[in-house]
């Protein structure tokens, strides 16, 4: 197999070629005939593989973390998520189906049980989202399984990334470069990093894209020997799912299909000059960048509240002794404190408390 390709059922993927995610996300609303009907629009818009979501609200966040605002008014964020759950046999009729379509069927834990249950379905890969390239203990379960990994590194430094490689070693990777904002801006991209991150961390390279545009960062990423492109894929973006806003209907999908494979066919300067000259100089050097790996300027604020800290799951009073069941890795969002990292697990276990630990917010060094 060549060097930065992997192979899978459905084909064998890598630069000049990039597998072409649609990402469904949680986009069905829990209906299989809407996911049936997700699956077949994505398979006629050019998709290679349609991604999934294994959701359980208390592996993701604490019920104290705040509300989101939805038509109907606010909610808790921990509410909006609990409406996403669906049992095992949703998953296993959706690969089903997926596959008998021709297509690869990718999916996201975000804990031990929908891991658990992820397994149970015998996936050809997985997908590990941003916020829980940090989340030690699911990077290591996965690691277990031996399955090639999409790992998104949006809304993380280097020092992040190199940490979760290094639970995922000895197993095939391809590194997407995301920035984690909703949208994102095509100018915080800095596609440039492809190449540095390829050279630092020597894995295939791929994009996780939260931008508008059908075009400009799928065609020049594969421009620069992007070996994934995935992008938030629904039926209209009037549509009630979390990302339908930012996603990209059919024909909007299908388009940025066409313009990939148009990049594949020729020289990176001759679509980069393309470009260049259809959207202008300005434009399309801002979105490539200047290589070096930061966080995004929409990120900058987000960084410790997007990925995983330990967080207390109940209230801790002064003196009182941490158990394993009393915090959990969980995203921060808004309103609650960060916590210690989610490596942190093990030395905090056992602890004693030296201050109230309210629950929901983060354990800090500080608390024990």
């Amino acid at each position: 197999m060549k060097q930065g390709f992997f192979k899978v059922s459905t084909g064998e993927f890598g630069p000049g070629r990039p597998l072409v995610v649609a990402e469904l996300g949680t986009g069905h609303g829990g209906d299989p005939v809407k996911a049936r009907e997700l699956c077949d629009a994505a398979a006629e818009a050019g998709a290679d593989c349609v991604k999934f979501q294994i959701v359980y609200a208390d592996e993701i966040l604490h019920p104290n973390t705040g509300e989101v605002s939805l038509p109907g008014g606010k909610v808790r964020l921990y509410d909006r998520f609990k409406e996403l759950e669906m049992p095992p046999d949703f998953f296993r009729e959706m690969k089903e189906y997926v596959e008998k379509r021709g297509l690869l069927f990718l999916c996201s834990p975000f804990g031990a049980r929908s891991a658990g249950e992820l397994r149970a379905l015998e996936p050809e890969l997985v997908k590990i989202a941003s916020p829980e390239l940090n989340y030690t203990a699911l990077l290591r379960e996965i690691a277990g399984w031996g399955l090639p990994v999409l790992l998104s590194s949006g809304v993380s430094r280097l020092a992040d990334i190199e940490e979760a490689l290094a639970l995922l070693s000895g197993i095939p990777v391809c590194l997407l470069h995301c920035v984690t904002a909703y949208p994102a801006s095509e100018t915080d991209y800095n596609l440039r990093a492809l190449e540095s991150l390829g050279r630092v961390f020597g894995v295939p390279l791929g994009i996780s894209d939260h931008s508008l545009d059908p075009e400009l960062i799928p065609a020049l990423g594969t421009a620069l020997g992007a070996a994934v492109i995935e992008k938030h894929f629904c039926l209209s973006r009037d549509d009630p799912g979390l990302d339908d806003p930012i996603a990209l209907p059919p024909a909007s999908f299908a388009r940025m299909v066409r313009a990939l494979r148009r990049a594949e066919g020729r020289p990176a300067g001759e679509t980069i000059a393309a470009y260049r000259e259809e959207r202008g100089e300005a434009l399309v050097d801002a979105i490539l960048g200047d290589g070096v790996k930061r966080l995004a300027g929409a990120e900058k604020t987000n960084y410790e509240r997007t990925n995983r800290s330990l967080h207390a799951l109940r209230d801790m009073a002064m003196g009182e002794i941490i158990g394993p069941g009393d915090f959990a890795a969980l995203r921060t969002e808004k309103i609650l404190r960060p916590g210690l990292p989610p490596s942190w697990a093990e030395r905090i276990t056992g602890r004693r408390v030296r201050q109230f630990i309210p629950a929901g917010e983060g354990i800090r060094f500080e608390d024990l």
